[in-house]
């Protein structure tokens, strides 16, 4: 059994503005960029290098990019 709803997404401009439909994507990149700078200060700075990339910026990138394929699963209806 499907308990799954899919909303539509809102027409109009300012009701997409005010819609978690859109600010989801950009709450899930932030997350994730927030988690790769605690990783890369955390982790990684005590190392002297990264396995994945050579600064900051770029893990921040990196798990903002995560974040936000968690956030928008291409495969999910949900």
């Amino acid at each position: 059994m499907n308990t799954c709803e899919i909303k539509d997404r809102p027409k109009e401009w300012q009701a997409r503005l005010k819609s978690w439909y859109f600010w989801k994507p950009f709450a899930g990149f932030a997350v994730g960029a927030l988690a790769g700078l605690i990783y890369y200060y955390f982790i990684l700075s005590d190392q002297g290098s990264s396995p994945v990339t050579s600064g900051a910026g770029s893990n921040a990138f990196f798990g903002g990019m995560i974040g936000l394929l968690i956030v928008k699963r291409p495969c999910s209806r949900c």
